[in-house]
């Protein structure tokens, strides 16, 4: 199987405060763990590419690790790219675009 592109938000809720940076950072640092794993951190979300199997173990790593920080609800949202005719990546998906713009 190829790799895929996955966008992951992670939301601690039932926290002490409406800022999440710690939090945030805090889920980044999980991803040094899957060292097979590009990742992007974007302002609201954050992209990962690689194998299906190493980016699930990821997304479910980085759900965990607001609860080990204090949260007391988690809500996580995955989107997932399998494309299967050929390999993709994060820059190719970009470049796609910019060369049609």
């Amino acid at each position: 199987m190829g790799k895929v592109i996955a966008e992951v938000t992670v939301v601690p809720l039932g926290t002490a405060s409406t800022s999440l940076s710690a939090y945030v950072a805090e889920v980044e640092k999980v991803l040094h763990e899957f060292p097979g794993l590009k990742s992007m951190l974007t302002p609201m979300s954050t992209i990962l590419e690689g194998e299906m199997a190493e980016v699930l173990a990821a997304v479910q790593a980085m759900h965990e690790t607001p609860f080990q920080n204090g949260a007391l609800r988690v809500s996580t949202r995955i989107s997932i790219d399998d494309r299967r005719d050929r390999e993709i990546t994060m820059e190719g998906k970009l470049a796609a675009v910019k060369s049609k713009m």
